[in-house]
């Protein structure tokens, strides 16, 4: 078993990471704390091949890995941490699931258009009474014609407001074979967004309202029966999201590393105190493990999707390590770790989110359990005979 990376993947990281040197890391701190989209950093990211790594050369992306596209996301973070949600944008998820079941004429229509970094793409997934049971959906497509009336509301769906189409997981008959998704553009009749909310994260996001919006036929992306489809596209979204948690704990402890090896107190440097030596210590086993972990489950992707359980895995650890890592690097760099200076209580604050955010990290352990003992483990209470 060979733990380095190909000598392309070796190139290709190293071209990124000049690439994201030169041009990303001089501005990474004023960026971390705009809340809008750099669509700057899209359309040089795009001139750069960074954008649909993982899509088909003839759909206009690079034809690569999912493990190219993790590479990207850890080499730009470790350049400018707000970047790699570009990267995210462009590569995982909402657009995966759009050039991987897409039609012809909406590839044409939007993909194109996302992989020049001129748009991008939203999913609208979680509802106000449907998080974690998204299976609970209330979004309904109602037939009108050849098309369907779209009637409900999403919540936390990051880059909804400016994005050009939604994912719109939709409900078109009862159970979970009822559920498939639409694209919504967001100039439709009938689209609005309520006010914009800001996260811990310093992400903004607006509550989605789809009222009678009609949906043609050829914006159809999954009828139903397509869940199943969705969710494994998902597992592409949480690679991406437990990619970013991972690279933010590394950037900041590289950030608190180099502050141990530079300040001094007590006439001697804080690397020199053994206290802090097994901070490190710990930090660095951690953030291993972490990323052997992520590289399992993206190298091991059959088809392009993740493995569920190893997704899961994955994600719920680096999640928390990458947390974890962050706040004890902040607390390295003491004043100056909880300033806005520097980008470690940034990486923090985003870390902490992604806890929660793409299946939290109780969901998470729910489905390695199952994997476990082999066997579905429902959360909704028992029916009663009168249910029945």
């Amino acid at each position: 078993m060979d733990f380095h990376l190909t000598p392309e993947q070796t190139a290709f990281r190293d071209a990124v990471r000049r690439f994201a040197q030169n041009e990303l890391a001089p501005d990474a701190v004023a960026r971390a704390h705009d809340p809008e989209y750099p669509w700057d950093v899209a359309r040089r990211m795009a001139a750069q091949g960074l954008l649909g790594i993982t899509i088909d050369a003839a759909d206009g992306g690079q034809g690569g890995t999912l493990m190219d596209a993790v590479i990207a996301i850890e080499t730009v973070a470790a350049a400018c941490p707000r970047s790699a949600d570009v990267v995210q944008a462009g590569n995982f998820g909402a657009i995966r699931v759009l050039a991987e079941y897409g039609t012809p004429w909406q590839k044409e229509t939007y993909l194109k258009r996302l992989l020049s970094g001129e748009g991008v793409i939203s999913v609208g997934m979680s509802e106000p009474e449907a998080g974690s049971a998204v299976t609970d959906l209330r979004t309904t497509a109602t037939p009108d014609g050849d098309g369907f009336r779209v009637n409900g509301s999403k919540v936390f769906t990051t880059h909804a407001w400016y994005a050009d189409v939604i994912v719109c997981y939709v409900r078109y008959g009862p159970g979970v074979g009822g559920i498939g998704a639409v694209l919504i553009d967001t100039r439709d009749e009938g689209v609005r967004f309520g006010k914009r909310t800001r996260f811990m994260s310093g992400e903004e996001w607006a509550q989605s309202y789809f009222e009678d919006v009609y949906v043609p036929p050829e914006r159809v992306l999954l009828g139903e029966g397509g869940f199943r489809k969705l969710i494994s596209g998902f597992n592409v979204e949480r690679i991406g999201n437990t990619s970013r948690s991972l690279a933010l704990g590394r950037y900041a402890y590289e950030e608190a590393r180099q502050w141990a090896l530079q300040r001094r107190q007590f006439g001697r440097l804080l690397a020199e105190f053994q206290g802090l030596q097994w901070k490190f210590a710990d930090m660095k086993i951690k953030l291993d493990a972490a990323q052997l972990l992520l590289y399992r489950a993206a190298v091991n992707a059959d088809a392009g999707f993740p493995s569920a359980e190893e997704t899961a895995i994955a994600k719920a650890y680096c999640n928390q390590i990458g947390f974890e890592v962050a706040n004890e690097a902040m607390q390295v760099l003491g004043g100056m770790g909880y300033s806005q200076d520097a980008l470690a209580e940034y990486c923090m604050r985003r870390c902490r989110g992604w806890m929660i955010a793409g299946g939290s990290i109780e969901i998470l352990k729910n489905r390695i359990a199952e994997a476990v003992f082999e066997r579905s483990f429902s959360q909704r209470p028992p029916r009663s005979p009168a249910d029945s």
